[in-house]
């Protein structure tokens, strides 16, 4: 089907229920003939999503109204369409157009003076991706090493940090920690298509893709390498280029060896996510091996680790003054602690250190910087409109650092906001004393920062610790697993307490469609009497974004069906020109 439904002229108004399901299910298809290596059925399978009306809309949808980058424009300066253009744009989705250059957008690095290159494709051109994403996506999901996490439905940071947890909890190890220099610009882009050996249409398409240039001002530059950092097929592609590390180095060792008599595990633990990777192991030699292994795997794409982001430590002792590393804003290390505050091994033995993981000293500077920032920018605001701008990045650091041993460093973050806070209100009142201005500002008797009748901070302390459930090395969302994948949901740390207890209420589903919650779906709260002050459980409800859109769309645009009759003769009460002019039928 290439065109709208019958009697379908908006785009609020497309059965999206419908279309995802159909679109799932062929993803479930392909996901279970790349399972049994039927290589001819994944690529009709492809063909066929690729040309289904259905998946054009969806990819439509999620670069329009679900994608953060929505009204970031390409060379072309198309962002934000409205309703009737993203109608012309799934007609006009012909995947044999030529694509266009994109955009070169420089951004800084966190914690450096460094600057990032993006690259931003056009709207059409992202349009064309995502529909190539949904059809490549389910078929290397399967494929994919269990210990790669980076740009993966259904698996995050807390993932990976939780495989390496498991990993050296028992036994103290040695750790290479690298990282690939500029791993998305110096990917060989033969060595990458190759690697996919996918069908020849979508193999021209993808090369297209991966030698469009790139426009940086004025000047035109080829991409004879690399894959460009910020379009949405880019993640996969990487993915893609880097798979097999994992089992390269498995490969090279056994998977047990007898050491006095005794039977322990040989092979080392690889984790990777996107392109920082940790390799584990007891012994210094195979470390050293590993990494000699990894750069000659990785000559064969054109990538090489780099040196100043590569490193050998031991978690426990200390090597070159630093015991433990940081690897995705976590301080992993283990502790040597007595004999009663220890740890125990399989047999119940008191094992003679203790491992946490900790939120890095570098991430806690930094978020106290921009917490600072934040109040020296709005020092003449009111403190209702204070909170609300420090609220949203306090609870989203929270949520990020409460899977780990955060309770002591939630509690410096508290007093050192406190500090700045105390400077803030000393400077609106430089002629009060302090017991008048605490007054002013804090509430007893817990001593809250807010006004009386208004929002108060959320603060560090308030952050309830839970641990993270580690998803399982083969489970994907495409498995159909629909009880796993929802329930999962209301664990995920990017999620706070009260939106997983509203999650549960509603089975995992959203409140509008009625379809399952998965993972990489962007959530909204929703309030149903429309009053944002209530808070109530009861008002709350999640929905997806674009759905929560729908929502509020509906009721902006629609007029109020109590203006009619339930018996109105029109055929079509919400046009109905008495129903507009606020009369009944």
């Amino acid at each position: 089907m290439s065109t709208p439904p019958a009697g379908v002229q908006e785009w609020r108004d497309l059965d999206w229920p419908r279309l995802e399901r159909k679109v799932h299910k062929l993803q479930r298809r392909i996901y279970r003939a790349s399972q049994r290596a039927e290589t001819r059925k994944v690529h009709r399978l492809q063909r066929l999503l690729m040309s289904s009306w259905s998946a054009k809309c969806l990819a439509v949808r999620r670069v329009t109204q679900d994608n953060q980058g929505k009204k970031t424009p390409g060379i072309d300066g198309m962002a934000c369409l409205e309703p009737e253009q993203r109608f012309d744009l799934v007609a006009h989705l012909n995947l044999d157009a030529k694509p266009q250059p994109i955009r070169r957008v420089w951004i800084p690095k966190p914690g450096t003076d460094e600057q990032r290159p993006l690259g931003i494709p056009t709207l059409s051109d992202r349009a064309r991706q995502a529909l190539v994403k949904l059809a490549l996506e389910p078929e290397w999901e399967p494929r994919f090493e269990p210990n790669s996490y980076g740009f993966r439905p259904g698996r995050s940071c807390h993932d990976a940090v939780a495989a390496i947890f498991q990993s050296i909890k028992q036994c103290p190890k040695y750790v290479l920690d690298a990282d690939i220099a500029k791993c998305f610009d110096r990917i060989d882009q033969e060595a990458l298509l190759k690697k996919l050996n996918t069908f020849p249409r979508l193999r021209r398409l993808i090369k297209g893709w991966l030698q469009a240039g790139v426009l940086d001002g004025d000047t035109l530059f080829p991409t004879e390498q690399g894959t460009p950092q910020g379009g949405v097929l880019s993640p996969l592609l990487a993915n893609v280029a880097l798979h097999g590390m994992e089992e390269t180095v498995l490969q090279a060792f056994p998977k047990t060896r007898t050491i006095n008599g005794k039977v322990i595990e040989w092979a080392p633990t690889v984790v990777r996510y996107a392109d920082d990777f940790v390799v584990c192991h007891r012994d210094l030699g195979v470390v050293q091996q590993c990494q000699t292994i990894l750069q000659q795997w990785l000559r064969g794409m054109g990538l090489e680790l780099k040196p100043s982001k590569t490193r050998l430590i031991h978690t426990l002792r200390k090597q070159e003054g630093q015991a433990g590393f940081d690897f995705l804003g976590f301080t992993i290390r283990q502790y040597p602690v007595g004999q009663y505050h220890t740890g125990k091994d399989t047999r119940g033995r008191p094992l003679g250190f203790k491992t946490l993981t900790k939120p890095s000293k570098a991430k806690v500077i930094l978020h106290q910087r921009q917490l600072a920032e934040i109040v020296r920018r709005h020092r003449a605001v009111p403190q209702a409109a204070l909170i609300k701008h420090l609220n949203p990045v306090i609870r989203g650091w929270c949520n990020y650092y409460r899977t780990a041993a955060s309770i002591k460093t939630f509690r410096k973050a508290s007093h050192m906001l406190f500090q700045t806070l105390l400077s803030w209100a000393r400077r609106r009142h430089p002629h009060e004393g302090l017991r008048q201005i605490v007054k002013r500002y804090w509430r007893p008797p817990q001593w809250t920062f807010g006004p009386e009748k208004g929002p108060n901070l959320f603060e560090h302390e308030r952050t309830r610790i839970v641990r993270h459930v580690k998803v399982r090395g083969g489970k994907s969302p495409f498995d159909g697993d629909w009880t796993y994948w929802a329930s999962r949901q209301g664990y995920y740390p990017g999620i706070s307490y009260w939106l997983a207890r509203i999650l549960k209420s509603q089975q995992g589903k959203c409140a509008h469609c009625g379809l399952y919650l998965m993972p990489g779906d962007l959530l909204e709260v929703h309030h149903q009497d429309g009053q944002k002050t209530n808070n109530t459980r009861a008002n709350l409800a999640a929905l997806h974004r674009h759905c929560h859109d729908a929502v509020h769309g509906r009721s902006k645009l629609e007029p109020k069906r109590s203006f009619c009759d339930k018996d109105c003769p029109c055929e079509e009460p919400y046009e109905c020109e008495r129903v507009r002019r606020g009369t009944r039928c």
